[in-house]
């Protein structure tokens, strides 16, 4: 079928859609510097050619809004729980039937309860002001470093669950230099964070290395090193030369002042390191979707056999982005010691490295989205506390809640179907007879 132009000459659907193929071949050639691949542009970015339907509706059916649907989900979920445990709500329960509103009154009030002095201690509080989100902020600091770690192993088809040893290997590394060397203001700082970075690299580069060199399983070998690095840790703490002197708990000296993160408020622990996990966000943003290498990070994930065919080194691949996502763990490691703790200790990693999972997994591998997600939990983290201190709700409740995230997470569409999201089906009765014929001429260039 055909369409008339201005000056009245027959003119072919597929002529107006030149533009948005010639886009389709920049983007997959990054510009020109690389082959053209085999993977399809609609699988590593989505295809602007192919978008259908009304704004809205794309936003209501992009994964970022599934996103916000099951994190909704999960804290009406957690609120059902956290009011299974209230004394009033046990209480009304005998008689529910009796007096329904009785029941449903005291759950909304231990839901609402609970959440107001989770809010209180993570954004805002009246007596301290904005004072719990510069908290919420310090906390999700490591969480969103080492997320964008997680997540751009992700983005390239590897699952990095090697964030733990990662941490934990540069917080060693950073906070021996912190205090055993004694350099000048600036210098100091700057060699404490070369040390930290130098160390998770390394830590993760030799996962590249065995998974492109030996087809060792990354998952299998960064658990591994995350218990390698932990014994190694708690081994280091009991020596000499980490040992704070005379005293004979594993705990390592105070790093000197010119080796931490200035504050960047005072009366709070917000340090620089925020504004570090900020630069980084951008940073990943940039390389994956603005580089060549980001673009072969892509590929290889979307496909590396395709990938391998269009010229990538996949192997050459591997070993960067394992690399470059202990270097992103490692600035989580350096926040710790050299922003929040400014000690070493066996616990400094906490949960830390399993938690930037979870970001990552939230945050739908996109450095923003992590980022963000970065945020939520820190929230989580820095309100469970004045929650248990206000209502008396356990605070193992947050950890239940964060669990419920990434199970809806993982089910994108079981959140659809819970808000009834799921895309129109196209009436088959109503597709010309001539589209089977017009789609082959497309894809073979109107070839004979």
């Amino acid at each position: 079928m055909t369409t008339k132009d201005e000056s009245g000459k027959d003119q072919k659907p597929e002529e107006s859609t030149s533009e948005v193929r010639a886009a389709d071949v920049a983007l997959d050639t990054a510009g020109g510097t690389l082959e053209p691949s085999i993977v399809p542009v609609s699988s590593q970015s989505g295809d602007p050619g192919h978008k259908q339907g009304s704004l809205m509706r794309r936003i209501v059916m992009g994964n970022g809004f599934v996103s916000v649907l099951a994190v909704i989900v999960a804290l009406f979920l957690g609120g059902l729980l956290i009011a299974s445990t209230d004394a009033q709500v046990a209480k009304t329960a005998g008689y529910l039937f009796a007096r329904p509103t009785d029941f449903l009154s005291a759950l909304w009030t231990a839901m609402t309860e609970s959440y107001v002095a989770l809010f209180q201690g993570a954004v805002f509080n009246p007596r301290e002001g904005f004072k719990p989100l510069l908290e919420t902020m310090t906390v999700a600091t490591p969480l969103i470093c080492a997320g964008l770690g997680v997540a751009l192993a992700f983005r390239a088809g590897l699952f990095n669950i090697g964030a733990q040893g990662q941490i934990i290997i540069s917080a060693t590394l950073a906070a021996y230099v912190g205090f055993a060397w004694h350099l000048p203001f600036g210098l100091h700082l700057l060699v404490v964070i070369i040390m930290g970075v130098l160390g998770g690299a390394l830590w993760g580069a030799i996962v590249g290395i065995l998974k492109a060199r030996t087809g060792a399983h990354e998952v299998i070998v960064t658990i591994m090193l995350n218990y390698v690095a932990l014994f190694l840790l708690d081994f280091l703490l009991n020596t000499a030369a980490f040992r704070r002197p005379g005293d004979n708990s594993p705990i390592s000296p105070r790093l000197d002042e010119s080796a931490t993160y200035p504050v960047l408020i005072p009366g709070s622990r917000l340090h620089v390191g925020f504004l570090v996990a900020i630069a980084l966000t951008y940073g990943v943003w940039w390389l994956l979707n603005r580089s060549t290498i980001g673009f072969e990070f892509r590929a290889v994930g979307a496909n590396p056999v395709a990938a391998r065919t269009a010229g990538v080194k996949v192997s050459r691949a591997t070993i960067l982005v394992m690399a470059m996502a202990g270097a992103l763990a490692a600035f989580g490691g350096v926040a710790q010691v050299a922003g929040t703790e400014k000690v070493l200790t066996g616990g400094v990693a906490a949960q830390i490295g399993f938690d930037a999972i979870t970001v990552a997994l939230l945050g739908r591998s996109t450095p923003w989205g992590t980022f963000f997600a970065g945020l939520l939990f820190g929230a989580f983290r820095a309100g469970a506390v004045q929650m248990q201190i206000q209502t008396g709700t356990p605070i193992d409740i947050v950890l239940v809640v964060q669990s419920l995230i990434v199970l809806f997470i993982a089910a994108p569409p079981l959140i659809r179907s819970i808000f009834r999201l799921e895309p129109k089906k196209k009436n088959k009765n109503k597709t010309p007879k001539a589209a089977p014929k017009a789609a082959l001429a497309n894809a073979t260039g109107g070839a004979k």
